[in-house]
């Protein structure tokens, strides 16, 4: 207990930059921004891990040549970076979840995300938690806390600055979501498509047929089965996709080393 106090009063200049990264990180990055974790376990978790990085640094604040409010918002701007890679990798299963609910007819249906608090498809709902505990289950949480100390060999202190790559960069995530939630629902999406072409037929074939009445609660049913079969699929790409995650927050940090 002895050793934190110091650390906080010898270096709290340190301390409060490093903070104020760890800070943007957990504000944004998924499981740790939820709702349902206590704010005092998320403060209690950030300093504990400001005192702990703290210790490591070697380097004085005062050396710098900036001004302490602008060390701030740069820190605060890396650590928020960092955090939306994560965001916007969870993102894409919100993006899937919206197709396959248009397709099985559930587009009209949202349901309150309590982590988040805002309104999301239903599916998209499911498949978020379905991810969120998959990457509990392979140490994800841990990839994010490892790519906090990962950042202070890339990002010195008060090194933080946009690059035209990095804009890039962000720019070309933002449309991998849309890629990745789109191939997520491939299986459901193909399987709907041929229901449909197949309840066609069926009405040109059988004109005094009701397509509403039976089409809405086959598609329902059928999209349903679809994707219990598809889940082991869903498993396999969101691990893949996962360790993609890992190697574009590693790119992200190369980029800011580079600039």
């Amino acid at each position: 207990m002895n050793t934190f106090i110091e650390v906080i009063i010898n270096k709290y200049e340190l301390f409060l930059i490093v903070f104020v990264r760890c800070s943007g990180i957990f504000l944004v990055s998924p499981f740790f921004s939820s709702q349902n974790i206590p704010n005092r376990f998320k403060v209690g978790l950030t300093f504990f891990l400001s005192i702990i990085l703290t210790s490591t640094l070697q380097i004085s604040v005062s050396d710098l040549e900036i001004p302490m409010i602008v060390l701030i918002f740069k820190e605060l701007l890396v650590g928020s970076i960092i955090g939306f890679i994560s965001y916007i990798f969870f993102s894409s299963f919100y993006v899937m979840g919206q197709i396959v609910d248009m397709n099985i007819g559930f587009g009209m249906i949202n349901v309150v995300d309590p982590q988040n608090r805002i309104q999301v498809p239903l599916m998209g709902n499911f498949y978020y938690i379905l991810a969120l505990l998959l990457l509990l289950t392979i140490d994800g949480h841990h990839t994010i806390i490892n790519s906090i100390v990962d950042s202070y060999e890339f990002i010195p202190i008060g090194a933080f600055k946009i690059t035209e790559n990095i804009a890039y960069f962000i720019i070309n995530l933002i449309s991998k979501m849309f890629i990745l939630g789109f191939r997520l629902s491939m299986p459901v999406f193909f399987t709907i498509f041929l229901l449909d072409i197949l309840l066609g037929i069926l009405v040109r074939t059988i004109p005094q047929m009701n397509i509403f009445v039976v089409g809405l609660p086959l598609k329902i049913f059928i999209g349903i089965i679809a994707i219990l079969i598809s889940i082991p699929v869903f498993n396999g790409i969101v691990s893949n996709s996962f360790k993609e995650l890992i190697e574009d927050i590693n790119i992200l940090l190369r980029f800011f080393s580079e600039g």
